[in-house]
Parts: C-alpha cells; sequence; structure tokens
C-alpha cells in the first residue's frame, strides 16, 4: 500500500456532510491522507451551520467549498485512493468513471441539512452527523493499511459504513 491516501467524499449538494468529512479527514489524517469533498449537483456554498460545526470542533474551515465531482474526474484530478458516499442520493446516482479504480464504500449519514425545527434542533443536527462522520473516520484511520491487502480493507471499511 501507498504511503498517503487521497480520499473523496461524496454527497449530492456538497454542503454538509462531505464538507464535515473533509475538514475531520485532513485533520485526523494529515500528513498521511489528503481529503476532498464533491457532489453531483453543489449547492454553490457549504452550508454556514456545517462551518460552525467545524470550527466548533477546533477544526479549520478555510478553503472549503462546494464543487462538483467532475473536478475529481478529470485526467489532471488528483489520483483517488478511496470514494465515499455519506448521502444515500449521491449513492443511487450514476458515478463518473473515476481514474485508478480507487476503493469505494457507501457510508450512509442523515442530512442535517433537511431538519427543519428550532435553532437548537438544527444545531442538534449537525453535531450528529459531525459525530458519525468523525467516528468512522476515527475507525476508518485504525485499520492496518500497510499489512493489509485491498479486498481486506474493502470488506473492513464497508463495515465501518455500516456502523
Amino acid at each position: 500500500m501507498a504511503d498517503h491516501y487521497n480520499v473523496l467524499f461524496l454527497c449530492t449538494g456538497n454542503s454538509a456532510r462531505s464538507i464535515m468529512a473533509e475538514a475531520i479527514l485532513n485533520h485526523k489524517g494529515k500528513g498521511k491522507f489528503t481529503a476532498y469533498s464533491a457532489g453531483s449537483h453543489p449547492s454553490g456554498q457549504p452550508r454556514p451551520e456545517a462551518l460552525r460545526q467545524i470550527e466548533s470542533a477546533g477544526l479549520s474551515a478555510a478553503g472549503l467549498r462546494s464543487k462538483s465531482w467532475d473536478e475529481f474526474a478529470s485526467p489532471d484530478a488528483p489520483k483517488l485512493d478511496f470514494v465515499f458516499t455519506v448521502c444515500d442520493n449521491a449513492a443511487k446516482e450514476q458515478c463518473p468513471y473515476w481514474p485508478h479504480q480507487p476503493m469505494t464504500a457507501h457510508w450512509g449519514v442523515a442530512d442535517p441539512a433537511a431538519v427543519k425545527g428550532t435553532p437548537e434542533e438544527i444545531a442538534n443536527a449537525f453535531r450528529d452527523a459531525f459525530t458519525i462522520l468523525d467516528r468512522r473516520i476515527g475507525l476508518f484511520l485504525s485499520l492496518p493499511f500497510a499489512a493489509l491487502e485491498s479486498m481486506t480493507i474493502k470488506r473492513e471499511i464497508d463495515q465501518i459504513g455500516r456502523s
């Protein structure tokens, strides 16, 4: 296995879950992982609630932006090692062809942007999604990549998505 891995988190709007996952992995996996996020139908900007959640966790939100997954399907895009869908809609869509055939998995997380309610209820939904992503990314980072073969890694990653 490689010494450095590129990971793409996908969601339809690329405004909340995938943005939070990008920030979490770039913080926790610094030096060994580079995370990106994208959407099939990007909203154009990250949700302010997602950015607040990232910053309240002490992570950097600098440079986070909503972008199309087409940026990562081009020949000059970073070589992706892993692609995770974090919303059920993106998991059902026909994804672009990913050069280099990265490992893929679905880590479905409820959409905090869909929550209607009081400001506290909305903030709780973003915190809950962040916590789930943080836990899954922590489990992902604990995999012994150098000692595992591709198929074993794929099974372990899929299991994380069911946790």
